[in-house]
């Protein structure tokens, strides 16, 4: 049928039957656009129009012309057009992406309507873009001078460059970059598309407009449709609408190949630590080298169970090996397989550059000599049967398949016009590698690519304590230097322009450029709230949640035991304890073997700590220790002999293991402390009012995060501590009386279950313990935490319900209101933040959060202002009508089986019934003008308690302690 439309190519056509998708490559004749189609039966459909856009600098123009192209087109003038769609739209995936050599413009939706609106304002959006005739859009996203008045100091502002100045906070961020830099010193790798702060000022108005007018042509372009639709019709629509308005066009945006290197190059450079940081045992050591191209797929495979085998697994070889030379704290190893050129790296943290040729040496000694001695070859089927089940399981969370498979289409089909189906079906590769991993297949890659490869490097980026202070200090110098320079005249030219800057971003969009925006009607919208997949069901007085739901014949099992109960003073072990089981010796197993094992037969076992508020009686929760196993249906018994075998013989006495366990566990916490400041900022601040909060607090936030310093800090002296208690949890925990069962299965996936666990029950511990009722005093203590970022994550939280308010659905569209109107437009348009949110739950805990934030005390007064804001609020019903939609969509947004299952348990952990959602429902539909004007008194009294933690900038958070109780260095060691 497409092969009759005559403004189209059609090139390849291809049955996908993994997929269950026919998939089309076309060519747009007179355009040039290159078009991918997969048509299947999937109702949640995606579309995405990319850019080849490799930079040639460090300012980041790709990434600022991302941000740029979404504030208004020719078609869809208004100034926030994105923005609307965020809160006007039922999407269920709405963003853009820029990636080292590509830019991607990516919607979702499953109501046809809403799709086809989507389609059309991207495409105009990227096309068509208002950059040509407005600058202010360049210096509010990218950057700009900004000085209020005369008497001023001069500083620069805009939301790309305090994103990335965050980015640039995180030591990995700079260890990814020098990597880069090492491996491709001549093509476009070398360049971050990002941007570099100190670089993205030297980005001209000019500069981003030759970038558009170079890339973003449809000759240029990959647009990708998938799902349910009528693709004919949408061929033609775009034809038409579009891509028949342009001609084709040669643009030189082809992705070079780096030459190999004839020996390893080796780098060395610097990270900003806190000023309490040590610099020892703080630097990342990494081995790194390019393999071969992305158009390989089976190489790519290979790698990355390589990766799983070497490094990634518990007890993997190597990683174990480094481990043991006591050169470093945490091993890691990554495979970068969205480069044109995949990047395989080795790497150490928290070691120092005296340990280099060690490293070096022994990665050589153990890859020789498992090259020579063979792969041990149930890590690498453990490694094959995890990446082959992720494959045929095909869930990614609240990001759309559809919207994986197109980022798949581009690893291949960016370098290679004919080849964008390389990577979307896998289980042949999977079975040949089966095949391969016993002809040493897997041996000759390490020999071929990590041992006789010449394209390495070995890269050190080591600790240099307040750097980024100095770093402050040196723009401030510069900058002052710059204004002493200027004249009068220059001086009010720029307060003029910063004032013109924040007229326009004070200055809303038109009632008729907002009204330009296609929207639906509550009309489109079901008035029916989701039901609940909860069947409840009893074995020997032990509670089982069936969710009766189609799982293509995986089973989602989860064993959650009471831990609310547990003493205080042991509350951070359980913390702990979740990291240790299935990561060290059973009865049974070598904690590697362990692993191996349950990765060949299952999907993986985990364990977590999880907290749920009720959402009937104020400050009560429930708290449970989880494990959770994905297994193929006739793979039950397996996983109830594997969580037997972890939570009844796990063995505690090895304190060697106990520490590396301690070592890498502390390391993803620093991580997430600094990249995702804001989540442990609002877990900090609502600790102080809410027990729910202070119980994830004590388990899992800054409180448990320092209580692991300390017991890193002091291991020998607490490690017999150490043993003793993480035995007397597990025989504190793991008890019948604690049980409660979630299975998510059809009735043929269920027919077993309940023998499995009477089985189990009869073999947890029964033994007399200690419990005890913990009491939560709410306290106000208010915190700065100082970190080596250049950005702040500033957070305030309260409860609505102990100062008299009840929770109702119109909460969730004064969420969308605040956080993409009011804060968005007083954050990060004239603030400069990258993100801004604010949000209410059930159990009355609400919170605000600005998300890499040039500012602290500002931040703070545009929060006290909302209640004004609130007061003075004026929405039409159209306005509303995009409101209430907005938080539909939240509410709406599909779920896979494993989604749903939980969500479902949730609701009955939380006391939250199917008349419960359809109220809240009810209650977001007939959301009023009244009824948010009439929510200002409820943020009032949020904002009165004044809860408040900020985790940032070290200087900026001490020139402004008198917003704290307390300044704190969040990193100690």
């Amino acid at each position: 049928m497409l092969k009759q439309l005559q403004s189209y190519q059609v090139i390849q056509e291809r049955r996908m039957e993994e997929l269950k998708s026919d998939g089309y490559l076309l060519e747009h004749k007179k355009s040039g656009a290159k078009i991918v189609l997969m048509s299947n039966e999937d109702d949640n459909k995606v579309f995405s129009i990319g850019f080849r856009t490799p930079p040639s600098d460090n300012t980041g123009v790709p990434h600022i012309l991302e941000h740029s192209v979404l504030c208004g087109s020719k078609k869809f003038p208004a100034k926030d057009s994105f923005v609307e769609l965020l809160k006007g739209s039922l999407n269920t995936f709405l963003n853009a992406m820029t990636y080292p050599d590509k830019t991607i413009y990516p919607i979702a939706s499953r109501n046809e309507h809403d799709f086809h609106n989507l389609m059309d304002i991207y495409l105009d959006a990227v096309l068509n873009t208002n950059i040509y005739e407005n600058e202010k859009i360049f210096l509010q996203e990218g950057w700009n001078y900004k000085l209020p008045s005369a008497e001023d100091e001069l500083t620069y502002n805009g939301v790309v460059y305090n994103e990335m100045k965050g980015a640039f906070s995180s030591p990995e961020r700079i260890v990814r970059r020098a990597v880069l830099n090492s491996l491709f010193p001549d093509t476009t790798y070398s360049k971050e598309s990002g941007g570099i702060p100190d670089e993205i000022t030297d980005l001209t108005y000019q500069g981003l407009l030759d970038f558009h007018t170079k890339y973003y042509h449809p000759s240029n372009s990959f647009i990708y449709l998938y799902g349910d639709m009528d693709m004919e019709e949408k061929l033609k629509w775009l034809d038409e609408t579009y891509l028949s308005q342009y001609d084709r066009m040669e643009t030189d945006s082809e992705i070079e190949l780096q030459p190999s290197f004839g020996e390893r190059v080796d780098v060395v450079q610097t990270y900003s630590a806190g000023t309490t940081e040590s610099e020892v045992d703080n630097s990342f050591l990494t081995y790194n080298a390019v393999i071969g191209t992305s158009l390989d797929q089976e190489l790519n495979i290979a790698f990355q169970i390589l990766q799983y085998a070497l490094l990634n697994a518990p007890g993997a070889v190597l990683k174990q090996a480094l481990l043991d030379k006591g050169i470093a704290k945490d091993v890691y190893g990554s495979y970068d397989d969205s480069l044109y050129q995949p990047v395989m790296t080795i790497g150490l943290k928290k070691s120092n550059l005296e340990s280099k040729q060690e490293f070096l040496d022994t990665v050589h000694e153990v890859l020789e000599h498992v090259v020579r001695e063979g792969i041990d070859p149930k890590a690498l089927l453990a490694g094959i049967n995890s990446y082959e089940f992720n494959h045929r399981e095909a869930d990614f969370g609240r990001m759309p398949k559809g919207l994986i498979y197109g980022f798949y289409t581009l690893q291949s089909w960016l370098y290679d016009d004919k080849a964008p189906f390389t990577h979307l079906e896998a289980n042949a590769v999977f079975a040949s590698l089966r095949t391969k991993m016993n002809e040493g297949y897997f041996e000759q890659l390490i020999q071929q690519y990590l041992l006789q490869n010449t394209h390495t490097s070995f890269v050190a980026v080591t600790p240099d304590k307040g750097l980024s202070l100095r770093k402050e200090e040196a723009l401030k110098s510069r900058l002052k230097s710059l204004q002493a320079s200027l004249s009068t005249e220059e001086i009010e030219q720029l307060v003029q322009r910063t004032k013109e800057l924040a007229d326009y971003q004070n200055a809303p969009s038109t009632k008729e450029q907002q009204q330009v925006i296609p929207t639906l009607s509550i009309e489109d919208i079901d008035p029916q709230a989701s039901k609940l997949s909860n069947t409840l069901k009893s074995v020997d007085g032990t509670t089982i949640v069936h969710h009766n739901l189609y799982t293509n014949g995986i089973g989602y099992l989860k064993l959650l035991f009471n831990v609310k109960e547990v003493p205080e003073h042991l509350q951070p072990y359980l913390g702990l304890l979740k990291s240790v089981l299935g990561y060290v010796d059973t009865a049974n197993f070598k904690f590697n073997g362990l692993s191996n094992e349950i990765h060949i037969h299952s999907g993986g076992i985990s364990a977590s700590v999880g907290a749920s508020a009720d959402a009937r009686q104020y400050n009560t929760y429930k708290a449970h220790f989880e494990i959770e196993a994905k297994i193929l249906y006739d793979k039950l018994d397996f996983a109830f002999d594997m969580i037997e075998e972890i939570v009844l013989t796990s063995q505690f006495h090895d304190t060697k293991r106990l520490y590396e366990i301690i070592s890498q566990l502390k390391g993803r916490l620093q991580r997430s402390l600094i990249n995702s400041g804001h989540s442990a900022a609002m877990g900090r601040s609502s600790a102080k009012h809410s027990v729910v909060a202070a119980f994830r607090e004590a388990v899992s936030g800054v409180a448990f995060y320092q209580w692991l310093e300390e017991l890193q800090a002091n291991y020998e002296d607490r490690k017999e501590e150490l043993t003793n208690r993480l035995k007397e949890l597990t025989g504190m925990i793991f008890r019948p009386e604690n049980l409660l069962v979630s299975y998510t299965a059809d009735d043929q996936g269920y027919a077993s279950l309940e023998q499995h666990v009477s089985k189990l029950k009869a073999k947890l511990y029964t033994q007399e313990v200690v419990k005890e009722h913990t009491e939560f005093q709410a306290v106000h203590h208010n915190e700065g935490f100082k970190s080596p970022s250049e950005v702040q994550y500033v957070v305030q939280t309260g409860n609505f319900i102990h100062k008299g308010f009840d929770y109702t659905g119109s909460l969730r569209v004064l969420q969308g209101i605040l956080s993409l109107d009011y804060l968005w437009t007083n954050i990060r348009a004239k603030g400069g933040a990258y993100g801004c949110m604010t949000g209410f739950r059930r159990s009355g805990d609400s919170y605000m959060a600005s998300y890499r934030d040039p500012n602290l005390e500002k931040t703070y007064n545009v929060y006290e202002e909302m209640p004004q804001y609130l007061q003075n609020f004026k929405a039409d019903s159209r306005e509303m009508t995009r409101y209430i939609i907005g938080a539909i969509q939240d509410l709406d947004a599909p779920r896979t089986p494993y989604a749903e299952g939980t969500f479902s348990l949730e609701c009955y952990l939380s006391n939250v019934t199917e008349a419960d959602l359809q109220k809240e429902r009810d209650e977001v539909l007939s959301t009023t003008e009244a009824h948010i004007v009439n929510f200002a008194p409820l943020i009032s009294a949020i904002l009165e308690e004044k809860h408040r933690c900020v985790i940032g900038n070290e200087s900026k958070i001490e020139e402004q302690r008198d917003l704290f109780d307390e300044t704190l260095d969040l990193i100690k060691y």
